[in-house]
């Protein structure tokens, strides 16, 4: 076949094969299962309940640029440093509330089971009276483990929690990762950081403004099923 014949196949049937985009096919056998029952939540919540989407974002790097990154002007991108001096990283846990837009916020150097377990006693010291039900995907230990560590924090504050897990392969679904998206594009993306420390409070003096200026409710959809086989009728 002829180079031009080609590219007019290519053409006409209008493929792109030069060109990929990432993507994570879900596996999870209950994968509707799951996902409707995170959108019944967030579509008609309980009158009763706060529903909080809980996540981490690890690994925030705190890169020093050699020289200050300088802001685009007119007829001019922005630009920034390639070179940069590593000063380690943070961890942020955040839990978004879906009805509000508001974020409670723990930032550490490690994202461990105790680190988790404390910002759990920070988010129940922020709705103390209230029943809350935690969206958070199958991450080790957002599980109950040997230790029954949920078991025991729920039972500590008179069991007012309830779990819900996203898909497997499907994080997609927590509406906290929406706002790490503008986290990351509006705070870390092009900054610069002497210190793991500064890195930390310009997350959370990030997060506070959000929470005192710009907290909304995201308009969150979902658009089907893609890939997930309807289930076979019984013969």
């Amino acid at each position: 076949m002829s180079r031009s014949s080609v590219q007019r196949t290519l053409k006409r049937n209008d493929l792109h094969p030069q060109s990929y985009e990432m993507w994570l096919h879900s596996k999870d056998p209950r994968f509707r299962e799951k996902v409707n029952d995170v959108v019944s939540l967030y579509l008609d919540p309980p009158k009763d309940a706060v529903v909080i989407s809980v996540d981490e974002k690890t690994g925030m790097q705190a890169l020093e640029r050699k020289m200050e990154p300088q802001p685009a002007l007119p007829g001019k991108s922005g630009r920034y440093e390639h070179e940069y001096i590593r000063h380690g990283t943070e961890s942020l846990i955040a839990g978004f509330e879906i009805n509000t837009g508001k974020v409670v916020a723990q930032v550490r150097p490690t994202r461990k089971a105790d680190d988790l377990l404390a910002f759990m006693e920070k988010l129940a010291c922020a709705y103390p009276d209230q029943n809350v039900i935690i969206i958070w995907d199958n991450l080790n230990i957002h599980k109950d483990g040997p230790s029954q560590r949920w078991s025991r924090f729920n039972e500590k504050h008179n069991n007012r929690f309830s779990f819900h897990y996203t898909p497997i392969h499907a994080s997609w679904v927590n509406q906290v990762e929406i706002f790490f998206a503008i986290l990351h594009k509006r705070c870390l993306k092009w900054s610069s950081f002497c210190s793991a420390e500064a890195l930390k409070e310009a997350v959370l003096a990030f997060i506070d403004q959000w929470n005192q200026e710009e907290a909304h409710p995201f308009n969150w959809t979902f658009g089907g099923y893609p890939m997930q086989h309807e289930p076979k009728e019984a013969a």
